[in-house]
């Protein structure tokens, strides 16, 4: 073998392990990202539908005597806290049904969204008149950190 031939291989070879390392190290990042996604904790959801859960959340944040007031007032008033509720989300999917009607059914639509504009504002007055009754109970803290209390979710209000 000449000179210049063992150069050729020599050279190929050089080329080839680069190519190998280059190879191997973006195997192992791709590995390293797969293993990151695979052991991360999922994040908690931020905006629960529920307004028992989201004042559970809420109650959590307050100091413990407080947070007792706020429980026994949902608690008293649970039964009429859930119809509220669930006929306003009854309500939001009379909605969803009308968009999917064939064909396309205007006025439908339209009295699902005021039915559910009238149900949304019924779940407003109940549970905005439990806080309003438990508001004289309530330390000047409390008061404070529900005026302050936001939902984690941009775009949702608890």
């Amino acid at each position: 073998m000449s000179a210049v031939e063992m150069a050729q291989v020599a050279s190929r070879a050089a080329g080839s392990r680069w190519l190998l390392l280059g190879s191997l190290a973006l195997n192992l990042f791709f590995i390293g990202i797969a293993v990151a996604m695979a052991i991360r904790i999922p994040a908690q959801p931020r905006w629960d539908p529920n307004v028992f859960v989201r004042v559970e959340r809420l109650a959590d944040s307050l100091p413990a005597a407080d947070a007792a007031l706020v429980r026994r007032a949902m608690a008293e008033h649970r039964e009429a806290i859930a119809a509220a509720q669930d006929r306003y989300h009854a309500a939001r999917e009379k909605i969803r049904a009308a968009f999917r009607q064939d064909p396309v059914d205007v006025t439908a639509i339209r009295s699902a969204m005021a039915d559910t504009r009238a149900a949304r504002q019924n779940f407003d007055q109940v549970i905005q008149g439990v806080f309003a009754d438990l508001a004289p109970q309530l330390s000047s803290t409390a008061r404070h950190r529900l005026a302050d209390w936001r939902s984690k979710s941009p775009g949702h209000h608890s």
